[in-house]
């Protein structure tokens, strides 16, 4: 369908564009984590009710938050080969179409949340959509180099989310969770900033690569590994987790640490893309080993 102001993509369908606008791949992971937030605030299984509510509520407020970033962004977006056939850029979808859009999933997740789960999951999720289609999008990609520090704390709450929908609290091992997201962003986000150091500098983005060079930039990303190293020990020092998540944890943070070191070594072009594409593998491995711990670890050591 041939809107007036808009081009069409070939081969892509009104659908796919929205779809796109929620960064289903990003939120996939969120809402991963977000689960295991959930069963680890639940010493049987959680309700189903709750379960379900909190799931899709997280999911649509980080839809929500992600269509947010694509309007914001539309401009850089056209100008960077990573984002440049999204739908905006592309004339698929027109910017008032994606904020309402973006409005709707939000309203959405607050309605959920509010009625099917908690106030204060309701709140707190507002909170980090707010954190991130806002303060970070808006102000601190575009004020500091150290954005994705700052703004990592948006990101680094779906855990916490899942937690508090079952507990209506916010406890010590909910803060390990988030703390565990908080101090990974940081390298992970680093790595690709590196691949991409020449397009974010044509669209005047201050990411740490070229505000202060490679160098420091890869010193940086193993000094956070390391520190990522003793934060994930956390949870099995706090008692939250036993003997097969720190098993895990040990191998995931190994290779992890391997991949830092290298990219502070060696400069070659494919190391950046690699250690980011292994610090998703590293955090998808980690939950994985968190919720498989609580409720097997008992039975095996």
């Amino acid at each position: 369908m041939q809107t007036t102001g808009t081009r069409q993509i070939p081969g892509m369908s009104n659908w796919q564009s929205y779809w796109t606008l929620c960064k289903p791949k990003v939120v996939a992971l969120i809402v991963f984590t977000a689960i295991v937030g959930i069963f680890l605030a639940s010493p049987g299984l959680p309700p189903l009710g709750i379960l379900m509510n909190a799931t899709l509520g997280i999911a649509l407020a980080a839809a929500s938050a992600a269509a947010i970033n694509h309007v914001v962004d539309q401009k850089v977006d056209a100008r960077m080969g990573r984002t440049e056939q999204r739908p905006l850029p592309q004339g698929k979808v027109g910017s008032a179409q994606a904020l309402a859009f973006a409005l709707l999933l939000g309203v959405s997740a607050m309605f959920i949340l509010s009625l099917g789960v908690n106030g204060l999951t309701a709140i707190l999720t507002l909170l980090s959509l707010i954190g991130y289609a806002v303060i970070y999008t808006l102000y601190l990609k575009r004020a500091t180099p150290q954005n994705i520090v700052i703004g990592g704390a948006a990101g680094a709450a779906p855990p916490l989310l899942g937690w508090v929908a079952v507990t209506g609290q916010v406890d010590p091992e909910a803060l390990l969770l988030f703390l565990i997201i908080f101090t990974w962003t940081p390298p992970h986000f680093w790595a690709l900033a590196i691949h991409r150091m020449e397009e974010y500098r044509q669209v005047d983005i201050p990411m740490l690569p070229v505000t202060h060079g490679l160098s420091y930039t890869r010193l940086q990303i193993l000094l956070y590994t390391v520190l990522l190293f003793v934060v994930t020990l956390l949870p099995y020092g706090y008692g939250m987790s036993g003997m097969l998540y720190l098993i895990g944890a040990l191998v995931l943070n190994l290779g992890f640490l391997v991949y830092a070191v290298l990219l502070y070594r060696n400069a070659h072009a494919s190391l950046p893309m690699r250690t980011f594409g292994y610090s998703i593998v590293y955090l998808m491995g980690l939950f994985a080993l968190l919720l498989l711990d609580h409720y097997v670890s008992a039975w095996l050591f």
